[in-house]
């Protein structure tokens, strides 16, 4: 079931999910022939053992309801043997799962099964190091746009549900709290998909504060979160906003977000003023050995840690203390780490590109390992066979 026990799984199933008719345009041909070999030649129950390269965070629902719809309308049953259950952490080479059942009906199957296993599992874990290291913080997941599909958006909002359970059980924290599409919003017990507004709403408005009053006048009794680097003004134009809703500001219903691009500092900032504001809020961030990449998230262009600890330091001094800070743009499990250990004063992180960080790990593997029962497994893999 998802958080919000709407048993909404599956919604799309029919719409992104391929499925009886269509497993045999997308999947591998030679598991097509396959199959009909094994009618030509006489059937066997098969056992399969899925299971990835990589420590995971098992992210096996999309994948399971998929395989029983598949089974329903072919009319065979399935038996599954899921070894971790959702949002337990599994070991690199550890069976996830084994899926019993007869060969003719299940191996055109495979390459589709492991399409919804293996990027939803390393997504999971990615968003429980995300909200593990910064747990103190919400996070919004804004994957739909970076995603090849409607079916990877779908995989990628599960499994940052999934990930972000994980982190609530393990470290109290918020974690992902909703997401940007209507579509995929139940994952997070949600009815609707949040979010405020695009760059492209301030450039029609022609001014920050002319998008703030739009949308303000559009819709007054939503919270409100304000894009302040259109114009390279962050600190100005926050104050600007501010100063306009002084009633948001107060209530603690007006944001500003941050997303400026790496291809430049944050109004006022620079590589020396950066390091003087991590030297008054943080010193121990930039004590000690730094790579290049820790060094750009603290100090960087961009979306730096220096960058959010002086907005933050802007907004107090003027008297906004309650106004909260968004921030987005290349927010990595890597980039998490480092703002935790500066300390950043984040209330929410938008992130989405990075859930399913690395691609070319998100590959799940499946072999078989029983033929009737008798266990057998190409030379190498006999670490598959179930104990």
């Amino acid at each position: 079931m998802p958080a919000d026990g709407s048993g909404k799984v599956g919604s799309t199933l029919g719409q992104s999910w391929p499925g009886d008719a269509e497993v045999g345009d997308w999947t591998d041909q030679y598991f097509r022939r396959t199959r009909k070999i094994v009618e030509k030649f006489g059937d066997v129950t098969a056992t399969y053992a899925l299971f990835m390269r990589r420590p995971v965070v098992s992210a096996p629902r999309i994948a399971i309801d998929w395989l029983n719809s598949i089974a329903a309308a072919r009319g065979f049953s399935v038996e599954i043997d899921l070894r971790y259950e959702e949002g337990k952490w599994v070991g690199a080479g550890e069976p996830l799962l084994y899926i019993t059942g007869p060969l003719s009906k299940l191996s055109d199957l495979e390459t589709l099964l492991l399409m919804k296993l293996g990027p939803a599992c390393v997504a999971a874990y990615n968003a429980y190091t995300m909200c593990a290291d910064l747990p103190k913080v919400t996070f919004l997941a804004m994957d739909a746009r970076h995603c090849a599909g409607t079916e990877m958006a779908e995989l990628m909002a599960y499994a940052a549900s999934v990930g972000s359970a994980r982190a609530r059980r393990k470290v109290g924290a918020i974690g992902f709290s909703a997401n940007a599409t209507d579509a995929t919003a139940h994952f997070f017990g949600q009815s609707n998909g949040k979010g405020t507004m695009p760059h492209g709403l301030i450039g029609y408005a022609g001014s920050t504060l002319r998008a703030a009053e739009m949308y303000d006048e559009t819709y007054p009794d939503e919270p409100m979160t304000v894009l302040v680097d259109y114009f390279g003004q962050e600190i100005t134009d926050s104050l600007v906003v501010c100063k306009r809703f002084p009633e948001r500001a107060a209530a603690g219903t007006l944001s500003v977000r941050l997303d400026v691009p790496g291809s430049r500092f944050m109004e006022g900032l620079d590589p020396a003023g950066s390091y003087a504001v991590l030297e008054r809020n943080c010193p121990t961030a930039i004590r000690g050995y730094r790579n290049e990449e820790e060094l750009r998230y603290l100090v960087g262009a961009g979306v730096s840690a220096a960058a959010v600890w002086r907005l933050r330091e802007a907004l107090d001094e003027a008297g906004f203390p309650a106004v909260k800070i968004v921030a987005s743009s290349g927010f990595s499990p890597a980039k998490c780490k480092v703002m935790a250990e500066a300390g950043v004063p984040l209330d929410v992180v938008g992130t989405g590109s990075y859930l399913p960080d690395r691609w070319s790990e998100t590959y799940a593997t499946a072999d078989i390992i029983e033929y009737d029962g008798e266990p057998r497994v190409k030379l190498g893999r006999e670490f598959l066979f179930r104990k």
